[in-house]
């Protein structure tokens, strides 16, 4: 398929402010109009390739409704069993088996059992991935431990890189884990680190993907530059893991992070979680040691003894309610390969902006999205005028993206249950909407 012409731009980074405004869609408003000739056959191919589509089955597996949901980059729809499951573990494991759910329902090994399956989808062996707590705790673990493991090496390396463009909070916990280990942070372009990093670099912060623009950028090619100046890299992957392939052992990525209710679908305030490679473990030394992580938790020792494994990435009690809810969202990926959903998001992605460029008047939006697949993630941000308002008409006509300050209407395209169709009309809904001014 290939690919758009609509005008795109580098995604420079500019101030911005990281949540989106929500508006909750109202009743639907009638159908976009009817399409032009050219646009007809967008909305012939859209059918065709729903048809052939090898995922199409799996939008069965979720509780969807006749609203196009463009914002499972945000929060990834209900997947069908999770209700029952969670009604399962409130009743039984929980009314009726109680304290003994611990053992008899697997709940104490739940974060790693769970982080077995969610590493799966990273490119992780077993045994590296533990899921608890949020993304944000999960990054401070992540920096102090590499910044610990790097200073091994020689008390030189007192430089922290963050990319420049990192979602705010990344930012944040990277200034915090460098006041506490005598470090600095250098704000760098996330495709600057490798020629950035030196020899005084402890580790790099990069995100896999960026929130904003939707840019891909080169883990693979980052990983090495980093490696080869002695350094360690955590990689933020919220925005990749679920949509693409990541890769986390193949290319020898030291630490990562991310969260679950995006493209996993695990609900909102899903547990995040923390990738340690095997080869780091015995020497992950966590800033926030807790008795979950203790060697033997139940001997209450007062002095600390870290467990193997990725273990030692546990902090306190797992919130369990939303842990299994997550295990049961995850079951949907039980027989679909991580190839197969970046095939269809490129694809999703590649037709949403030849519709925009059919359907849309010229000049009104434009793409700050890399129009090349090995840039791109799994959505497309456009620059509009009057974002803001669009994105609010566009939610109350039933077409749900969101809206990023000043001026960029986001769309995330979730491949398990995005159709082609819903793509094409998503067009020409906006059209419309800014035809009408």
């Amino acid at each position: 398929m290939s690919e758009t012409t609509i005008p795109t731009e580098s995604a420079g980074a500019e101030p911005t402010e990281p949540e989106p405004t929500v508006t909750r869609p109202g009743p639907a408003e009638p159908g976009p109009a009817e399409p032009s000739p050219a646009g007809a056959a967008l909305a012939d191919e859209a059918a065709a390739l729903d048809a052939a589509d090898p995922l199409r089955a799996k939008r069965d597996a979720f509780t969807l409704d006749d609203t196009i949901y463009l914002d499972g980059n945000s929060l990834g729809a209900l997947p069908r069993a999770v209700p029952p499951r969670l009604a399962d573990v409130v009743a039984r494991e929980w009314g009726r088996l109680r304290i003994r759910s611990w053992d008899e329902s697997g709940w104490w090994t739940a974060p790693e059992r769970i982080g077995d399956r969610v590493g799966r989808l990273l490119g992780a062996a077993p045994g590296q991935v533990v899921v608890g707590d949020s993304t944000s705790v999960n990054v401070f673990k992540a920096v102090v431990a590499a910044v610990r493991i790097a200073q091994e090496r020689g008390a030189h390396r007192d430089q922290i890189l963050v990319d420049e463009s990192t979602f705010p909070t990344d930012g944040y916990i990277a200034e915090s884990a460098a006041r506490m280990t005598g470090c600095t942070v250098r704000p760098v372009a996330a495709g600057d680190v490798p020629t950035a990093v030196g020899s005084r670099t402890a580790v790099a912060l990069v995100n896999h993907v960026d929130y904003r623009t939707g840019r891909l950028h080169d883990l693979p090619g980052t990983t090495a530059a980093v490696h080869a100046a002695g350094a360690l890299v955590v990689w933020d992957v919220c925005h990749s893991a679920g949509a693409l392939p990541v890769g986390l052992d193949a290319h020898g990525v030291d630490l990562a992070v991310g969260c679950t209710y995006k493209y996993l679908n695990g609900g909102p305030g899903a547990p995040a979680y923390l990738y340690v490679a095997r080869a780091h473990q015995p020497r992950f030394d966590s800033p926030l040691p807790g008795w979950n992580s203790h060697a033997d938790p139940f001997g209450m020792a007062s002095a600390y003894t870290p467990a193997d494994g990725a273990v030692r990435g546990r902090v306190g009690t797992p919130d369990i309610l939303s842990m299994l809810a997550l295990e049961a969202a995850l079951e949907v990926w039980d027989d679909v390969t991580i190839e197969d959903v970046r095939a269809k998001s490129l694809a999703l992605t590649d037709f949403f902006l030849r519709c925009v460029e059919d359907h849309v008047p010229a000049g009104r939006v434009r793409s700050i999205t890399p129009a090349a697949h090995a840039e791109r993630g799994s959505q497309v941000a456009l620059r509009c005028a009057e974002a803001g308002e669009v994105m609010a008409e566009l939610v109350r006509r039933g077409v749900v993206g969101d809206f990023r300050r000043p001026d960029v209407l986001r769309f995330g395209f979730t491949p398990l249950y995005t159709g082609f169709a819903e793509v094409e009309r998503a067009a020409r809904v906006l059209a419309d909407v800014l035809e009408e001014g």
